[in-house]
């Protein structure tokens, strides 16, 4: 099958989520002018608040960020993390940053946050965003925090036209012109019904498979059931090999490999969805060139 993503995005796009190879730019350059005495000292100990922190402020106002920020299997901005400190999360190593903003997720290390507003710290705690809209909410929540509600609103507009952009014609919005796809993971984790990850399908055109199993957001579909009753386009979220544990063994099972060979397939890096933020663009991006590559070898047979 073609590879979706070959095709060269549209230069801003490119510009926008780095798909020209010189790593992953800032969604937009930072100019404006900050409120009075915004916070100067911020740490960030979630994966998603870093990546959205990032694009709002400059990095001399970041003392630290969550290790996770530099791993590429999760990570959209791995590559400009180099030079800021990273954290575990940990109580006393978030003390010793002395931060005047602590950005948490919902559920990010409960007692490092108990602890930090116990001392009167200021900690704001940023939900997970679940859809698309709530990404734009999630940034403008982010900007407020920080003092840069200027900045937030050119972040959320940048991510308004490069995603209208990746999304294009979708083949229209009839469910049953669409076709399926379903999202795969270690452990025969596959995403249904209620998360970010279903909510990007719909954005690319797709119908969700794991929705009609009948599999919630985050359900499992045993091996055998997928080979039964495989979708249309089969979408794992990394190399079969890039975790080598027993967890990831259904990645690497010969059933697996034979449907891979049978059926359409890409790789959207988790890295792009994983998170709420504005790089789903690229995983709806690469989604609807998976799509326009099946409907075309659908035409040509």
């Amino acid at each position: 099958m073609r590879r979706a993503g070959r095709r060269a995005a549209a230069p801003v796009l490119a510009l926008a989520l780095g798909l020209a190879g010189a790593g992953t730019a800032p969604l937009f350059a930072q100019t404006g002018t900050a409120p009075a005495r915004p916070p100067e000292r911020i740490v960030s100990i979630n994966l998603c608040t870093d990546q959205i922190l990032l694009d709002l402020v400059p990095r001399e106002r970041i003392r630290a960020i969550s290790h996770l920020a530099s791993d590429r299997s999760v990570s959209a901005l791995y590559d400009r993390v180099a030079g800021i400190a990273a954290t575990r999360g940990e109580a006393e190593a978030v003390l010793a940053l002395d931060p005047d903003l602590v950005l948490a997720g919902a559920y990010s290390t409960p007692a490092t946050v108990a602890v930090l507003e116990r001392l009167g710290r200021r900690v704001e705690k940023v939900p997970a965003a679940q859809d698309i809209e709530g990404i734009k909410a999630v940034v403008r929540r982010v900007a407020e925090a920080v003092g840069e509600r200027e900045r937030g609103e050119a972040v959320v507009g940048a991510f308004e036209r490069w995603l209208a952009e990746a999304v294009g014609d979708t083949g229209g919005s009839e469910s049953a012109k669409r076709p399926s796809a379903l999202v795969y993971q270690v452990n025969n984790i596959a995403s249904g019904s209620g998360n970010l990850a279903d909510n990007v399908l719909a954005a690319a055109g797709f119908t969700n498979h794991a929705v009609h199993l009948g599999l919630g957001a985050g359900g499992k579909l045993a091996l055998e059931s997928l080979i039964a009753s495989p979708p249309d386009l089969l979408v794992l979220t990394g190399p079969v090999d890039e975790y080598r544990t027993v967890t990831a063994d259904n990645l690497r099972h010969p059933a697996l490999a034979r449907l891979r060979a049978e059926r359409a397939t890409v790789t959207v890096p988790w890295r792009f969805w994983l998170c709420g933020t504005p790089y789903v663009a690229e995983a709806v991006r690469r989604l609807v060139e998976a799509r326009k590559a099946l409907i075309e070898r659908r035409a040509a047979r």
